[in-house]
């Protein structure tokens, strides 16, 4: 297939596009490179990506509709796989109006030329904090996701009403993808599991939100990897689900998985719950399981080990 693929320049991006290439697909590569976190870590992704594939890689903003017009005039694509978001919950606190540009307008602009352009199978990004502070646990798609606690959550939310109008309107083929907590090799420098290792290989203190008692369901690259692969070779006409490893774990526990990885004790500050932050995280995946086949296979702890191996073979630790 000849694919569009926002955001591969990013953590989930660039090992999408790793997996679509390898497999023989064509990809074309749309990123603005931005400087939410260092731009060199997206930069070495893609020089990774083009040390073994030819992708087309197009420095461009998915909310700039005449560069991404330019996009679809010059080329038609098969499937449109859109990974592209401004990321984080907390900075959504601070910068709202890059958010609403970047996860409201940019795929509100995909969406459009992908109506326009023969309504190619629509796979996008979600997020678990749809669900909010949710008290059912395990998030199952058919819960309530209409009271979201951050900025970031509230966005993603809105990307999910913008697919199905589209759908309603046009019959455009969507599918949706809520994530749940992604970690791994080149992951994004902001997330936990990167601070608490660059901080423990250092000996420095790390601190545990809601005092070490949040819940996460962690779930590994690849196993996200797979699932959007299968998102994209089963289209729907237009559907929602969850990826998540359905195995939640706290905070503390998380942290003595990456202790024995980098075989050092973490001095640890407890911290209360944030403004933001969801208290747990839990998927349901028994629809993702059974309409797309797909199933997760990797443990907390093979997980974390490999990351910590990339981790020290990217800084040279």
């Amino acid at each position: 297939m000849k694919i569009l693929l926002t955001g591969g320049a990013g953590f989930i991006g660039s090992a999408v596009g790793r997996a679509l290439l390898s497999r023989g697909d064509e990809v074309v590569v749309v990123d603005n490179f931005n400087d939410y976190y260092d731009p060199s870590l997206k930069e070495a992704r893609v020089k990774h990506l083009l040390a073994e594939f030819e992708p087309t890689i197009v420095h461009a903003d998915i909310a700039d509709r005449a560069a991404m017009e330019k996009i679809f005039r010059d080329r038609r694509f098969d499937a449109i796989c859109h990974l592209a978001a401004q990321a984080g919950v907390r900075y959504s606190l601070k910068n709202p109006f890059v958010y609403a540009q970047s996860n409201v307008v940019g795929t509100l602009t995909l969406l459009e030329l992908a109506r326009l352009n023969g309504n190619p199978p629509f796979i996008y990004a979600s997020s678990s904090s749809v669900y909010g502070a949710n008290d059912k646990v395990p998030f199952s798609e058919d819960d309530r996701v209409d009271q979201p606690i951050s900025l970031y959550a509230a966005t993603k939310r809105a990307t999910e009403l913008l697919a199905y109008t589209y759908h309603h309107l046009y019959q455009l083929p969507c599918t949706g993808l809520r994530f749940f907590t992604v970690y791994g090799p080149w992951g994004r420098p902001d997330m936990s599991y990167t601070l608490f290792v660059r901080d423990i290989l250092a000996g420095k203190e790390i601190s545990l939100f809601n005092h070490g008692e949040m819940e996460r369901d962690f779930t590994f690259i690849d196993d996200i990897v797979s699932g959007v692969l299968c998102a994209l070779d089963h289209p729907f006409p237009c559907e929602i689900f969850n990826l998540g490893n359905n195995q939640p774990v706290t905070l503390r526990a998380y942290v003595t998985a990456i202790e024995k990885a980098c075989d050092q004790q973490a001095k640890i500050k407890l911290l209360p719950l944030q403004p933001g932050d969801l208290p747990r995280t839990h998927a349901d995946i028994a629809k993702a399981n059974r309409l797309l086949g797909w199933q997760p296979k990797t443990e907390l702890k093979d997980g974390i080990q490999k990351f910590v191996v990339w981790y020290r073979e990217y800084h040279k630790i």
